[in-house]
């Protein structure tokens, strides 16, 4: 496993002991949409270790592969801060996607709710449970368009280098 923390800062500091910068996707595209991704928001605004900094607008999406027929989705990104490790919040996001009756059945089959950890600050982390930032982010469309909304492009640019400047160190070590 690579884990490394690029140099990077946030933009604003969060509170000793909370990581800032932290973002997730969230995705629908079994009915009711809207009310999947209201109510995740609202299980993560719950917990006392994440705060919901920011949401971007709703953006409705073709399914990407999968089987034929599936419904249009609906994404958003959300920026939060949080008290958990990297790999304690995607459990806690995985716990949040089964409460929402998520069953994974075939890949890129239609969901009720698909909740993603797509970056935690600059960390670059390499494992076989998560990988930082998330691999495929950068190419979709309908991760990239609601997280531009709420991230500001020089932002992200500066992630971008810090993190694959990181990652690359990380793969020359293994």
């Amino acid at each position: 496993m690579a884990t490394a923390e690029a140099a990077t800062p946030t933009p604003a500091a969060p509170e000793p002991g909370w990581a800032g910068g932290v973002f997730i996707a969230l995705g629908s595209n079994v009915e009711p949409r809207e009310a999947h991704i209201r109510s995740a928001l609202a299980a993560v605004a719950e917990r006392a270790d994440c705060r919901i900094v920011s949401v971007s607008s709703l953006h409705e999406t073709a399914p990407l592969g999968g089987p034929a027929g599936q419904g249009m989705f609906l994404n958003a990104v959300a920026e939060l801060g949080t008290q958990l490790p990297p790999a304690e919040l995607l459990a806690a996001l995985l716990t949040i996607e089964a409460q929402h009756g998520r069953i994974r059945r075939e890949r890129n089959g239609p969901r009720t709710l698909d909740l993603d950890l797509l970056l935690y600050g600059t960390r670059v982390l390499d494992s076989p449970a998560l990988t930082l930032p998330h691999p495929r982010m950068w190419e979709r469309s309908f991760v990239m368009e609601p997280l531009r909304e709420i991230c500001a492009a020089e932002r992200l640019n500066s992630i971008r280098a810090a993190t694959a400047a990181v990652g690359a160190q990380c793969r020359r070590v293994q």
